[in-house]
């Protein structure tokens, strides 16, 4: 089921949207996101995503030295 295309009178009178630019920061936003879905029990075993980043810091790193490329 698609969506209806919304039109200008959909839009309250309070916001003006007329001096924007669509898209100004899409790009910046696909180059600083990159979103992974972890499967539930990876997920448990890392509580954030710096914990996420430092495990695979440290795969990349132990691959490194053994001169593998880590994939």
């Amino acid at each position: 089921m698609s969506k209806p295309e919304s039109s200008a009178s959909d839009v309250r009178a309070e916001y003006d949207f007329s001096g924007g630019t669509r898209g100004k920061y899409a790009d910046r936003y696909a180059r600083g996101s990159n979103v992974v879905v972890l499967e539930p029990d990876v997920a448990a075993a890392f509580p954030t995503a710096e914990a996420v980043n430092a495990a695979l810091r440290d795969h990349l790193r132990e691959h490194a030295e053994r001169g593998k490329t880590g994939v």
